[in-house]
């Protein structure tokens, strides 16, 4: 991966890590990369977690394991790729199987 590409997908994923704490005040989240494929980032809240893949689009290119980790995830709790395009959607979908309704967490519903 170019500099130039995990630049925009690090930004992307400071700002998501943001959004998370504000989204879920005393949330852990962990940035994960010690094993090939596992997803970025994990959320701890409450009693609840997720496994999130940052991507820079939705067309960039995943990891081997990648695909696997996800999908795991989601049968066990919540996994979902995330980007750009998607993140809306995705942090909706986080919220629901949190059991949070968005307009609780999200100031600007107000």
């Amino acid at each position: 991966m170019s500099a130039k590409r995990k630049q925009l997908e690090s930004g992307f994923q400071k700002k998501l890590i943001k959004e998370l704490h504000e989204m879920l005040p005393g949330a852990l989240i962990y940035k994960n990369e010690t094993l090939q494929g596992l997803p970025d980032l994990t959320v701890l809240w409450n009693e609840h977690w997720a496994l999130l893949e940052c991507k820079r689009e939705e067309d960039a290119k995943k990891q081997l394991n990648q695909p696997y980790y996800v999908e795991k995830a989601n049968q066990m709790s919540f996994g979902r790729f995330i980007y750009p395009e998607n993140k809306q959607e995705v942090l909706n979908d986080l919220q629901q199987a949190f059991g949070l309704s968005r307009k609780a967490c999200d100031p600007q519903s107000e």
